[in-house]
């Protein structure tokens, strides 16, 4: 019988598939059933589940039945689905956040967010040339390889983070709302950072690099000042009261593909073009608020869990089998926390918060979450980090996403209308209210 199973599914790309999508979707929604108990977010499930599925646990206590059903062949195709997910993804995150919230910033926010990413990065490039010698790839250059692991270590999880406020009730207080905009800038930056390093990563030489860069550049003017503008015009014309047609979604739907084709053709992935494209979007006349309607359901329940199942696939706990290794694991979370939540609390201190307040705030700008996972996934892609270090990392992301809901609860006043209400003078600093909230459950 486990012979002809074996053989159906490896003759039947499509049935493996569907197998695959069923195992991943159930074993993250049992999952969920019971780490909301524990106040973790979905996507907390959704990469143990992965993991569990992976080698790391399903490879070890039934090997078999891990080469029938994510055998290596399959790999590929799976691989593929899921950067399609990551695409409508990046679009949706993009539709999520608000330019408006980027301009009515107050002070606080930008020092925050500025600090928030420097100071992680700068402690992220100095523990990779430390750590180079030992775990990075006698092929790639020691700049590519500490400049992303500060790209890696400066990331905050922006749809998680708003999941977080969201179930706690605090993203319309004056700490939820001033944490959307840091970590909405911080996502931004962190992008553009990642851009600049994928240009320099897949060029030969400086000037190639260069002229990705200049070509990034003259992309996100063009998309800014022509698209955009062009765009709202097409959605005045075109949208009714039925709201937004077929013909429209189908049309955006395109646009977004050829973003995405855009920047991967002048050397950044193709997830910058998507996210960049759905910043664009005209929020008026519907059509943000339609197309999210309309492709959220099915990129966060199917396509988003298989990315963590094969990211899960990627991650090697068995490779970190020494002291050494754990080590270094450690040092990378330590390294990763202290420059996120310590660098984020003294610039929250400084901007005239409170030591709790700049404390929650800290907490929340260390989450990782997903968007550690993308990134980590690309510089797995490119080459710049090893499979050893990319497990390393995956455990960094699940540890500091982990931590911060039990922090949060812990810094919470207990009578939060006395202190974290939308009626504090430092409310200013976020004027602009917090945009929508990815939900992926």
């Amino acid at each position: 019988m486990g012979r002809f199973v074996k053989s159906f599914l490896a003759s039947h790309a499509l049935v493996l598939l569907s197998v695959q999508a069923i195992l991943v979707i159930v074993a993250s929604r049992v999952l969920s059933l019971v780490l909301r108990r524990l106040g973790q977010p979905m996507v907390i499930a959704e990469v143990l589940a992965g993991i569990a599925l992976g080698p790391s646990l399903l490879g070890v206590l039934a090997p078999d039945t891990f080469q029938v059903l994510f055998p290596a062949t399959s790999l590929p195709t799976l691989g593929l689905l899921s950067q399609l997910g990551l695409v409508f993804f990046m679009f949706i995150i993009g539709l999520e956040l608000e330019p408006q919230l980027l301009r009515g910033l107050g002070k606080s926010a930008l020092l925050i967010s500025n600090v928030s990413i420097v100071v992680p990065f700068v402690l992220g490039v100095t523990v990779a040339i430390a750590i180079a010698p030992h775990w990075a790839s006698a092929s790639v250059p020691l700049m590519h390889f500490a400049l992303f692991l500060g790209v890696a270590m400066s990331v905050t999880a922006f749809p998680v983070l708003a999941r977080i406020l969201s179930e706690g009730g605090l993203i319309h207080t004056r700490i939820g709302a001033l944490a959307i905009a840091c970590a909405a800038v911080g996502d931004v930056t962190a992008w553009c950072l990642l851009a600049l390093i994928s240009a320099l990563v897949k060029s030969s030489s400086l000037v190639g690099a260069g002229l990705t860069v200049v070509l990034t550049f003259g992309y996100c003017v063009a998309m800014w000042f022509v698209a955009r503008p062009l765009l709202a015009k097409l959605v005045r014309q075109r949208t009714d009261r039925r709201g937004i047609s077929q013909r429209m979604v189908a049309a955006t739907v395109v646009l977004l593909l050829l973003s995405a084709l855009a920047t991967e053709a002048i050397g950044v992935h193709a997830l910058f073009g998507a996210f960049f494209f759905g910043v664009i979007v005209p929020r008026d006349g519907g059509l943000a608020h339609g197309l999210r309607e309309r492709l959220e359901d099915l990129v966060v329940v199917l396509l988003l869990p298989l990315f963590f199942a094969y990211s899960g696939l990627r991650t090697q706990v068995g490779l970190l089998d020494g002291s050494s290794a754990w080590l270094t694991a450690g040092l990378l979370t330590f390294v990763a926390v202290l420059g996120k939540w310590g660098g984020a609390t003294l610039a929250g201190r400084t901007s005239g918060q409170s030591w709790r307040d700049a404390n929650a705030i800290g907490v929340l700008m260390n989450t990782r979450g997903l968007m550690e996972l993308v990134i980590l996934n690309i510089g797995l892609d490119l080459g710049v980090i090893s499979p050893t270090v990319f497990t390393m990392m995956v455990l960094m992301a699940l540890i500091t996403t982990v931590m911060t809901s039990p922090l949060l609860v812990l810094l919470r006043p207990k009578q939060p209308s006395a202190s974290w209400s939308t009626s504090d003078d430092h409310a200013r600093d976020a004027q602009s209210p917090a945009p929508g909230v990815v939900v992926p459950s």
